[in-house]
């Protein structure tokens, strides 16, 4: 077992610095807010940008047309993705990567890899947002992240995993408008890949949980940022709101929390490039963390801008909801908790 690495590397702050300058001329606020009120709440044209520019195939190998490098640097793009709450298909395609690079000895996966990393194919694995549900392949699953924007999903079925092409897809209400989520119906049983499926699923859980909370410190971090420049500006019997000691604390306590949740995060993210034995325990803490602190900074951010932070046209709404979703994505605080405690043999 190595020691965590818990210092980003030029390369990856180079990385963050890239991604966010796009973010900011492509995905300011109000352009989402414009778009997840549209017919097309996914943004394609960014996420063609972020194909173009590798953010999308960090860890995919160079010989199947990706990066070559590792989770820590895909987290932190979904860092910076969470910090504009951007409306692209991240998450359900890393979850897919993750998976099929579990069965990368397969042809059909090694394919569907080297599709992904060109941006020819948009794949996404077929588990509802809150956990996977195992069951025959012919079945319709529900509240599927990013399905509506996939052209060929990953079915997990019978202990295998499926590449299958034809689906019907049927947008559900959902309470984060920036990332849409489907119910998806297979009848096609397409191409069943060599391995294990339950291996494969397993391993882009853990993959996506890491990413999640890495996407949580992003939205903590925004809603931080956003808060203290607003109380800077907004006075009150004459004075910056800010200056009021007790709100000063409250904003002391919520930094100190996202520093902790960052570190989570990061280590998280490092057990997962390294292999570390203890990457579930890093993985559980991080995600049971970082929901957490993502919900309790967005609360703070709606309540602290008064008024103003209550109204639609502000984006702190979607910050909140997707705070919110992401606390009930790929398993609550309280089941990463429960699965920690087994793992460190903690009694119930």
């Amino acid at each position: 077992m190595s020691d965590p690495n818990l210092l980003t590397s030029d390369v990856e702050e180079a990385l963050r610095a890239g991604v966010r300058e796009l973010l900011a001329d492509k995905a300011d606020a109000a352009t989402v807010l414009g778009r997840v009120e549209s017919s097309t709440p996914s943004d394609l044209d960014l996420w063609r940008t972020l194909v173009d520019l590798g953010a999308t195939s960090l860890p995919i190998p160079e010989s199947l047309g990706g990066q070559g490098v590792s989770w820590r640097e895909a987290a932190v793009v979904a860092e910076e993705l969470g910090r504009a709450v951007a409306p692209v298909p991240f998450l359900g395609t890393m979850l897919a990567t993750a998976a099929l690079l579990t069965l990368s000895d397969d042809p059909h996966a090694q394919d569907a890899l080297k599709r992904m990393a060109s941006g020819e194919s948009v794949v996404v694995l077929a588990i509802p947002l809150s956990g996977p549900v195992d069951g025959p392949l012919a079945r319709t699953v529900r509240s599927v992240a990013d399905a509506g924007v996939a052209d060929q999903f990953l079915v997990p079925a019978d202990g295998g995993l499926h590449l299958v092409e034809a689906a019907s897809v049927q947008p559900v209400v959902s309470l984060d408008l920036t990332r849409p989520v489907w119910d998806v119906t297979f009848d096609d049983p397409g191409v069943r890949l060599t391995g294990s499926g339950e291996s494969a699923v397993d391993s882009a859980l853990l993959a996506g949980s890491a990413l999640l909370a890495a996407e949580q410190v992003g939205i903590a971090e925004w809603c931080l940022t956003t808060t203290v420049a607003y109380l800077k500006q907004r006075y009150q019997f004459g004075r910056p709101v800010g200056s009021f000691q007790a709100l000063k604390h409250r904003l002391a306590d919520l930094w100190q929390s996202i520093v902790l949740a960052r570190a989570a995060a990061l280590n998280a993210a490092d057990a997962l490039a390294t292999s570390n034995d203890d990457v579930r325990v890093a993985v559980a803490v991080a995600q049971s963390l970082c929901s957490t602190v993502a919900v309790r900074a967005a609360e703070e951010c709606v309540q602290l801008h008064g008024g103003i932070g209550m109204t639609w046209e502000h984006p702190a709404h979607l910050y909140l909801k997707r705070a919110k979703a992401d606390e009930l994505a790929l398993g609550t605080p309280g089941r990463h908790r429960a699965a920690l405690a087994s793992l460190v043999n903690l009694p119930g």
